[in-house]
């Protein structure tokens, strides 16, 4: 079996990152599926390592061709960049820029070939902010480092997967931007991206804005008509199994009963909150319309709980296992 290079980034270092990082790699299954590359700091992941128990090594290695990918050590390329003591948990300028140079060492590689995927542990906005990088999220820094123009945020679970139409910007300003070129746009990524992970025809609900889709007008002052309705049948000219726009609150029922393969979110909360109440530990976050593969845990940084040892890192897993699953879309000869 060809085993994919992952590229995973250790996020904050001040947060449950490194800890979810090395709990992961202590399932041997992992390196029996992919190759994994830790891009953050070796010292950390140690400490990390130390805390939860780990009998693994970290071995710090300057690219892949160094590291040997065997269970037991963990090959990190090391960036040096966070001080031995500094503190769990709390907010840091300089753990908010090691996060931005792992993200931007891991596009490097991945966009020269030398790693098949990118799967992120978490940072925290402000402190990203705080290190020089004012981004809203992963999402926009992966956009601008891969110069893409326009991407979408979709997380899954074993049993929804969701896709939005707009993410981090406030509800009266998403409701602004949203409009039928953006919708379309977006339900035709989410289209490309079940296709390739081997739905051949996705069965594709759309959400409206206002309380049960405006209710023929009744809600709102006719957005779904407006910035909606036309995407939606342009879709469906084009032979696209897409419905809607349907009231938010019975579509995501049906999609998790199995009705729909894909909800089109149009706003945050929207599309986060159906997800996270059916369990944040089992959530991805995949960046869609990357040049790149890109995966991500669903959750923060957890500062509350950061250097104790109880992180949970089930979401890690999945995130490592949705780039394992579309990784070999890149592969081309690769060797195990």
């Amino acid at each position: 079996m060809k085993r994919p290079i992952i590229a995973i980034t250790m996020g904050d270092a001040a947060g449950v990152g490194p800890e979810i990082i090395m709990k992961m790699l202590i399932h041997r299954d992992v390196y029996e599926r992919c190759k994994p590359l830790v891009i953050g700091d070796a010292k950390r992941l140690r400490r990390a390592g130390e805390i939860i128990g780990s009998t693994h090594s970290v071995q710090p290695v300057a690219g892949p061709q160094e590291a040997a990918f065997e269970f037991g050590a963990v090959d990190c390329i090391d960036l040096d960049l966070i001080p031995a003591d500094l503190p769990w948990g709390e907010l840091s300028s300089v753990a908010g820029d090691g996060a931005f140079r792992y993200i931007e060492r891991a596009v490097e590689l991945a966009s020269a070939n030398e790693a098949d995927a990118i799967c992120t542990a978490p940072l925290n906005k402000e402190a990203l902010h705080a290190g020089g990088h004012i981004f809203p999220g992963h999402t926009e820094i992966l956009a601008t480092l891969t110069h893409t123009p326009e991407v979408s945020m979709m997380l899954m679970t074993p049993k929804l997967r969701v896709i939005h139409v707009t993410t981090h910007i406030g509800l009266i300003d998403a409701i602004a931007k949203i409009e039928p070129g953006l919708v379309e746009r977006t339900v035709l990524r989410g289209q490309e991206a079940l296709v390739r992970s081997g739905i051949d025809s996705p069965r594709i609900g759309v959400c409206g804005i206002n309380p049960h889709a405006g209710e023929h007008g009744l809600f709102g002052h006719g957005e779904e008509e407006e910035k909606i309705v036309p995407a939606v049948q342009a879709l469906q000219a084009r032979g696209i199994n897409v419905e809607g726009p349907l009231p938010a609150d019975t579509l995501f029922f049906r999609a998790q009963r199995g009705d729909f393969d894909l909800v089109v979110a149009m706003y945050h909360d929207q599309g986060h909150g159906p997800v996270k109440v059916l369990g944040i530990e089992a959530g991805v976050n995949v960046t869609v319309g990357l040049p790149v593969i890109r995966t991500s845990v669903d959750h923060g940084t957890a500062f509350d709980i950061a250097g104790t040892g109880k992180a949970d890192e089930r979401s890690m897993i999945e995130a490592l296992n949705q780039a394992i699953i579309l990784a070999p879309q890149r592969l081309a000869g690769a060797q195990s």
